[in-house]
């Protein structure tokens, strides 16, 4: 029985609690969250905590998962590194590269493991689009294209998720994109961003950029580009991966991953299970909102097809809890340097649109060496 603390239970951190409680070799025993845990707590049957160090200190916790807001993360894996516990951390696992930094040197000097929440690797189209572009199904990899963007209206109250100084904003709030497209390209090498709040700047909204155009390069003149916001009426939401023998298209808002080649086309789920998929585009069909707006209200349960994934990504890290080796696949996520590059790489973006000029990721990567 692996016993888990838990810091931060709002939307994503409360469902995580659900899936490890109902395995029968796993128990939530302690919460910290000054606005949700209480609620949570009960639900699970879990004691209350009054801080994240207490989380982690708790003779009742193996293992810390936190889940806090973006802004929170260091503070809770840090406590978990100190009190010698392994971590789980959501996306984004800081929001600076130096962060990132002092989390993994932190864990690897408690001789603990860290994982990094990159909940996107654990969709099971996207693990078989990694299986053939890595048999050559597509050829070299030349190019690929990311886009995540939709449209926020006004709302009762202005979440965390849109103010830059807690979130990161959508580069680092959505990041699940730049880090599957590094997950095929490598570290990109240097990155140009343009961009701006065009459309919801005031009170009433956060200050978060709502359009961001991105250029990456990468070794070998390989080269991608990617587009967030929230101020796109017409929602999309796709990664297109172009090779010199074939294509493929991880469709997130039409559920589905297309394979294109010269023998012809073929599609195959992106979830688990057609049910899965067909959840995923229904909510999708049937809103423009943006996802960090759709997706976070602590009093609602994530659809059908964010539980599946949440259940594989937590069932990988329980397994590595109860011996498991780690698996090839997702080696970069458990020592938290694919996380940690994703960060480098948005960091060197941010200074791009701030300085208005490409930028080097050695400009940040450089300050300072991860562990290791």
């Amino acid at each position: 029985m692996i016993k888990y603390g838990i810091v931060g239970a709002g939307y994503f951190g409360a469902e995580i609690g659900r899936v490890l409680q109902e395995r029968n070799d796993a128990t939530v025993t302690t919460l910290y969250d000054p606005e949700n845990a209480a609620r949570v707590a009960a639900e699970l049957g879990a004691a209350v905590a009054g801080s994240a160090a207490e989380v982690a200190a708790s003779a009742q916790v193996d293992a810390v998962v936190v889940a806090s807001p973006n802004w929170a993360h260091q503070d809770g894996v840090l406590a978990a590194a100190h009190a010698g516990k392994p971590v789980f951390c959501e996306k984004p696992i800081a929001l600076s590269y130096t962060d990132c930094v002092a989390m993994l040197r932190a864990a690897e000097e408690a001789g603990v493991l860290f994982m990094a929440g990159h909940v996107m690797n654990f969709m099971a189209g996207v693990r078989e689009a990694k299986r053939l572009i890595a048999s050559g199904e597509i050829g070299d990899v030349l190019v690929v294209r990311a886009v995540r963007n939709g449209w926020e209206d006004v709302q009762e109250s202005v979440s965390w998720k849109k103010k830059r100084s807690l979130s990161g904003g959508h580069l680092y709030h959505h990041i699940h994109e730049l880090d599957f497209v590094q997950s095929v390209l490598g570290p990109a090498t240097s990155v140009f961003m343009t961009g701006g709040n065009v459309a919801h700047s005031g009170p009433q909204f956060g200050d978060e950029d709502d359009m961001l155009f991105l250029s990456l390069q990468f070794d070998g003149s390989k080269f991608a580009t990617l587009e967030y916001g929230s101020a796109f009426r017409w929602p999309e939401h796709y990664v297109l991966i172009q090779g010199t023998e074939g294509a493929l298209r991880i469709d997130l808002q039409d559920a589905g991953v297309e394979l294109r080649t010269a023998e012809g086309s073929r599609r195959f789920l992106l979830h688990r299970t057609e049910a899965e998929d067909a959840d995923r585009t229904a909510i999708y069909r049937g809103s423009s909102t943006d996802g960090a707006v759709q997706y976070g209200n602590p009093d609602r349960r994530p659809p059908l097809w964010l539980r599946g994934i949440i259940e594989e990504e937590m069932g990988y890290f329980h397994g590595l809890m109860r011996g498991g080796r780690p698996e090839a696949e997702f080696a970069g996520l458990t020592d938290g340097s694919a996380a940690a590059a994703s960060i480098a790489t948005a960091d060197a973006l941010t200074r791009s649109l701030r300085e208005g000029r490409r930028v080097d990721v050695s400009e940040i990567t450089g300050a300072a060496a991860l562990p290791g």
